[in-house]
């Protein structure tokens, strides 16, 4: 038995990256950063970040489109999952990504402009399962995920 489950309260780094695909299908991208602080021998406080690669599909992508921004305080579940590509120097990359499964805007009032969590959802947003779409929007080689010799690009 194995368990991938993530669970993440952080704020977002930049705005989310929305693409379109085939059929409608949405997927959003955005850096998550989550922190801890604590006091060393000297009195000091020290605060380490990690950084997160969130992504979001069809109907989570949606509604994050129009609620999260910036600057947003978020609570998601989802799973880590690696991939690897080649770059365009030949060089083998790694990136790893959390597959939101759920998330929900905890910001206690809205950015100007964008509508509460709840007008939009009932709070707690689920998504379906990641559907098997190659990456299209960018250089192709740099999304060529290791295993998917056989895509069109």
């Amino acid at each position: 038995m194995s368990i991938n489950k993530v669970i993440l309260v952080g704020n977002v780094g930049k705005d989310p990256v929305v693409r379109y695909f085939d059929k409608g299908v949405a997927k959003t991208t955005f850096p998550l950063a989550t922190s801890e602080s604590y006091t060393n021998q000297q009195g000091e406080t020290i605060t380490t970040t990690e950084w997160h690669n969130i992504v979001l599909w069809r109907a989570m992508a949606e509604v994050a489109e129009k609620t999260v921004k910036k600057g947003s305080q978020l609570y998601i579940v989802g799973k880590i999952k690696t991939r690897s590509y080649v770059d365009k120097d030949g060089n083998n990359k790694y990136i790893t990504e959390i597959l939101a499964d759920t998330f929900l805007v905890l910001d206690k009032k809205p950015a100007s402009g964008v509508p509460p969590a709840g007008s939009m959802s009932p709070g707690i947003v689920q998504g379906d399962k990641e559907p098997d779409i190659p990456e299209v929007n960018d250089t192709t080689e740099e999304y060529k995920a290791s295993g998917d010799d056989d895509l069109p690009f």
